[in-house]
């Protein structure tokens, strides 16, 4: 940069009268008053570490149109804001896309100076996707002032579109195939013209022959290093300049030294060119990344799979007609009708109508499952075979499937501890091998080798610990988004690693191991009426009521009972062809009935006695019932060596009775969530390992104490935030899963990071020895990144509902952890 190019955006700065700014005793020029502005912001908030650590010039900053200013204001409007704003705990949340990143260093500039603005309370950009989470309070600043700081640094910012990320992807795709096409066209090409000369294919060749061929080559090689190998040198460039060092620095350092060498030979002459392998270098490196993006891309980590299940128009029921409507314009308590097919784009509750919906996008079960008039239904759910009418309760940001889609944004933030050894480490090791390199390349001058550049090139290549960053990564990409497609939605990014430690699942009770509602579990008669005409009796009774008992006899066959009224603390009491029926609890019927009442002892769970004029009909008991996988989950549980125990505040009598129907030996029932939270202390101070399950809101203390703690797909929002994952489809069994899932992880990690660890030992000294000629160590470093990627991949096609000891019927509690 030269004294007359802008100090901040790198443009010519030659106006007159110029623009200057005196800064720690240096004239720094601009090329306008903006960049001039942009710099005295940084400077006076002392982030003065932007223009050290970047590697790109920055935006040139452009002052708003009042349209631009006018736009940016209309998204204070809360209508606006309900398509992509949420509420969270002391504040508001907002997705945005940022424009004009062009390093690192832009990243940290963004939230150095997104932190010092009024009411921020977190900013946070994702460096490869170019999403920001912004959190604020609105009493303190809104929305449209924090974006204007965004864009006062000479940056963009506006609410994330996933499409318009789609499309971003799709375009890096393309750019990416592209590089690795002309790569692999110029390897095959110069491989062409250099192998005969290698292996003597051809004799008596004039040396003006030998010097068009390297021409030629010369000629192909360039826009490969120009264009395919761009990345490499752009992301060595950040490193070295941010003081951290990645794969990246040396392989740009073998690349830029073998086509420098190679150019060199071609123009003044020498015994060796190396264009070959530079383009083989950079094509098999291209492929190994391009598999690997792939393989993420097919992932979604992004969640615009997810996000595409969001549609963007809404059918709004107006009287006797339909509006096609904006999405985010449908706001609670509108109707909006689901025609067969369609996606729904809100959570609410069926008024009219009756049919299966697919929920797949967010519970993992792919059967259908049906729905009538009463039952919740939720965003990105595929409705089947009938028309719906359903009145909204959530829409937008606030719905389920958008609060899916931001926890899954906060897992991919979120670096484990094991990735994070594994970064540091390649880090260390690109260290030594930059030490060791020049000291192979003296060696071996030193020794009188003509190939000792050949050498040097192949350790720097052979010995690019690409596979070792990529082995833990990867692997917990396949695991987590095969446990979301599941039904388990790991929320934090230590989740999946964590789980392989537990050996002890301490289970609540009510709506965990139980339905959390009530059923009917038995039906006596003790009258002249059969069971279906009882049922149909109580139906036409309850159907008159609301009552959450009532609510079991709704949605079954009914009987036309007339003159129904509800006796408040009693039951309900009606008239079919001129005779009485009453049903209620049992101290109820006994006063409209003179005989005496059929023999009830010993009966569990709540009981709802039906009787005529003349006699006694039935005995309904309801009680919460047990889920239909529970004792299955259990089972393959303590098959695995796991410890379950049953910690519940409900009365005892009743939790040892579920105990003993689920097989669990160890059952605590009248415990409060100090007393839950106090069986988990004693648990881990005695060197176990818990898991906690729960539902509700009482569960919280103990579940934050646990080592990992696991929300039901029904429990409270609350309940769900502060878990460790949350289990969406309500199936026990996929807990099974998961903890095979996560040892299973553990596994290909610990394949990947073996196998990455000794290529590199054991390619290093064949290297250095000169066994490895610089193609074929191009391939080794590609293969061997090939090998984790593919490993890792493993994963995400495991089978499932598989018990966790079919793999090793002995293992135990330590084998998991």
């Amino acid at each position: 940069m030269t004294p007359l190019d802008c100090f901040h955006c790198g443009e010519p700065a030659s106006g007159e009268p110029e623009i200057t700014l005196d800064l720690n005793g240096t004239t720094r020029h601009f090329c306008c008053h903006g960049c001039k502005a942009v710099c005295e912001t940084i400077h006076t908030e002392g982030l003065n570490g932007f223009y050290d650590f970047r590697t790109e010039p920055a935006v040139t900053p452009r002052e708003l149109t009042s349209s631009e200013l006018g736009r940016l204001r209309e998204l204070d409007h809360p209508v606006v804001q309900a398509s992509f704003v949420v509420p969270v705990k002391g504040g508001q949340e907002a997705q945005l896309l940022i424009g004009g990143i062009t390093c690192a260093a832009c990243i940290w500039l963004l939230e150095n100076h997104m932190k010092k603005q009024p009411g921020v309370q977190t900013f946070s950009v994702n460096h490869t996707t170019q999403r920001a989470r912004l959190v604020w309070s609105q009493d303190k600043a809104r929305l449209s002032d924090l974006l204007i700081a965004i864009h006062e640094l000479g940056y963009t910012a506006r609410p994330y579109q996933p499409d318009e990320v789609e499309r971003a992807l799709k375009a890096e795709h393309r750019s990416m195939l592209i590089r690795l096409t002309l790569a692999g066209i110029g390897s095959f090409q110069s491989m062409m013209l250099a192998f005969p000369l290698y292996f003597d294919m051809v004799t008596g060749v004039s040396p003006e022959f030998v010097a068009f061929f390297r021409w030629f080559s010369l000629l192909i090689t360039t826009p490969v290093v120009l264009y395919s190998a761009r990345p490499f040198f752009r992301n060595a460039h950040r490193d070295i300049r941010s003081r951290q060092l990645t794969m990246d620095v040396p392989v740009a350092i073998a690349i830029g030294l073998a086509y420098l060498a190679s150019t060199w030979v071609t123009v003044f002459g020498g015994e060796e060119v190396y264009f070959e392998s530079v383009c083989m270098f950079t094509f098999f490196l291209l492929l190994g990344r391009y598999v690997e993006v792939q393989a993420r891309y097919r992932a979604g980590l992004t969640g615009n799979a997810l996000a595409g299940f969001q549609p963007t128009v809404a059918a709004r029921v107006d009287g006797d007609q339909t509006d096609i409507v904006p999405a985010h314009q449908i706001k609670p308590g509108d109707v909006v009708r689901i025609r067969p097919g369609e996606t729904l784009p809100i959570d609410g509750e069926i008024i009219r109508g009756h049919s299966t919906l697919n929920e797949a996008a967010l519970t993992g079960e792919y059967l259908p499952e049906t729905r009538t008039p009463g039952d919740a239904v939720h965003a990105g759910s595929i409705n089947g075979e009938n028309p719906l009418d359903v009145r909204v309760l959530r829409s937008g940001s606030q719905t389920r499937l958008s609060g899916i889609l931001r926890v899954l944004d906060r897992v991919q933030a979120e670096k484990p501890p094991v990735a994070r050894m594994a970064d540091r480490i390649a880090g260390k090791f690109v260290g030594r091998v930059l030490i060791l390199a020049p000291i192979v390349w003296i060696g071996w001058w030193l020794a009188g080798a003509e190939n000792a550049f050949d050498i040097t090139l192949s350790v720097l290549v052979v010995t690019c610990p690409c596979a070792l960053s990529l082995a833990t990564p990867t692997a917990i990409t396949s695991a987590t988004v095969k446990l979301r497609r599941l039904g388990f939605l790991p929320t934090r990014g230590h989740t999946l690693e964590s789980m392989n430690t537990i050996d002890t699942i301490i289970f609540d009770k009510t709506g965990t191991l139980t339905k959390g509602e009530l059923s009917l579990v038995e039906l006596q008669t003790s009258g002249s009426l059969d069971e279906a005409s009882c049922l149909k009796l109580a139906a036409g009774l309850e159907k008159h009521s609301e009552h959450p008992v009532a609510r079991v006899f709704h949605n079954r066959p009914s009987a036309a009972i007339e003159h129904v009224e509800n006796h408040l603390g009693g039951g309900l009491s009606g008239k079919l062809n001129d005779q009485g029926f009453y049903i209620g609890h049992k101290d109820f019927v006994q006063k409209q009935v003179e005989m005496p009442a059929p023999d009830s002892s010993g009966h569990q769970g709540m009981e709802v006695w039906l009787a005529s004029d003349r006699e006694w009909l039935a005995c309904f008991r309801l009680d919460d019932e047990i889920r239909d996988d529970a004792v299955s989950a259990i089972k393959a549980l303590q098959k695995a060596g796991i410890r379950t125990i049953l910690l519940s505040g409900d009365r005892s009598s009743h939790v040892v009775d579920v105990a003993r129907a689920l097989g669990i030996e160890e059952a605590i029932g009248q415990a409060s969530p100090e007393d839950k939270l106090g069986v988990l202390e004693k648990l881990t101070n005695d060197g176990h390992s818990v898991m906690m399950v729960g539902d509700g809101l009482n569960d919280l203390p103990s579940m934050a104490g646990a080592g990992i703690s696991v929300a039901m797909g029904s429990a409270a929002d609350l309940t769900q935030l502060k878990a460790d994952a949350v289990l969406l489809n309500g199936q026990l069994t996929q807990l099974v899963e998961a903890l095979k899932t996560s040892r299973q992880t553990r596994k290909v990690i610990r394949q990947n990071l073996v196998w990455a660890l000794v290529y590199n030992i054991c390619a290093l000294p064949l290297a250095a020895a000169g066994l490895v000629p610089p193609w074929l160590a191009a391939i080794g470093m590609s293969l061997s990144s090939l090998v984790v990627v593919l490993n890792a991949l493993r994963l995400g096609r495991a089978p499932t509902a598989q018990s966790l000891s079919q793999d090793n019927p002995s293992v135990g509690a330590q084998a998991l952890s």
